[in-house]
């Protein structure tokens, strides 16, 4: 009966531990000025193709970029395009590396630690929050996308990388499949954060090498030399969600991230968690 009790106010705790941890994480001005930067991005594009006097032609631009004029959708996925490998990644990267650094640094994570949570929970709530934070990032330039795309471009039927023509529900399962995808992307990288994040008390620090690191990752997959180890870059499978716009769908590059990064969550969170467990806490 007392074990009971034990796990149960355990689970309780965790419970109100993650949405206070949501609570802070959403009401600070620097998530809301990162969500609102990544929404000026679609807008932006969508603003500046408008004006265009010609617009774009197949292949000016990044991918999907010629599609934008024809249907609205194509505005959130291009935009994707363009977040993913920078913008994205540097939101993720604050978020991520402040997690634990960020409390170390601010004098309050001793006490987060008396709270009976523990060190276990309190980073998995810390991964979780991150994640959610990816989810309102993505969902963020996605929506954003569709929004503006709709209000310049108009929606309605969509040609797809394969030349099939779809009804707009079917293009909103398809860009939220695109969504989806971007999301998991960035839980490999969220997860590594969180790990650095763990070896100093310096949440800028911890920022920085984040956002290095993904730019290492990136340049490592553009080298010929490297090709062996493309496959193992949490970077990898970043952009390749074409097939998500093809009839039909192809899933292979879909599941192959999702395991790739679940792989890297797996194993940065252990080491995360290795860390963590012995880490002598003095602020």
């Amino acid at each position: 009966m007392h074990a009971d009790a034990d796990t149960a106010s355990a689970r309780t705790h965790g419970g109100a531990l993650l949405a206070s941890e949501l609570r802070v994480l959403f009401r600070r001005w620097r998530t809301w000025a990162m969500l609102a930067a990544l929404a000026s991005i679609p807008v932006l594009m969508a603003v500046v193709v408008r004006l265009s006097s010609e617009p774009p032609g197949p292949g000016e631009g990044p991918p999907f970029l010629d599609q934008v004029t024809n249907n609205g959708m194509f505005v959130a996925v291009t935009a994707l395009v363009l977040t993913t490998p920078l913008f994205l990644p540097l939101t993720v990267a604050v978020v991520s590396g402040d997690t634990i650094a960020g409390e170390a640094s601010l004098g309050t994570l001793r006490y987060l630690l008396v709270a009976p949570a523990g060190r276990v929970r309190l980073l998995l709530v810390k991964y979780v929050s991150t994640v959610a934070f990816c989810v309102a990032a993505s969902g963020t330039v996605l929506l954003t996308g569709w929004l503006i795309g709709a209000a310049l471009f108009g929606t309605g039927e969509a040609t797809l990388l394969s030349g099939d023509t779809i009804g707009v529900g079917d293009a909103v399962v398809r860009s939220l499949l695109v969504g989806a995808h971007v999301t998991i992307c960035m839980l490999g990288l969220a997860a590594v954060g969180l790990f650095i994040s763990t070896l100093t008390d310096a949440g800028v620090g911890a920022m920085a090498a984040v956002a290095v690191l993904t730019i290492v990752a990136q340049v490592l997959g553009q080298l010929d030399q490297l090709a062996w180890l493309h496959p193992w870059l949490f970077t990898h499978h970043w952009l390749a969600f074409a097939d998500l716009l093809r009839e039909p769908i192809v899933w292979t590059s879909f599941t192959e991230n999702a395991l790739l990064q679940a792989a890297y969550v797996a194993f940065f969170g252990a080491l995360a968690y290795g860390r963590f467990s012995t880490k002598d806490v003095l602020s």
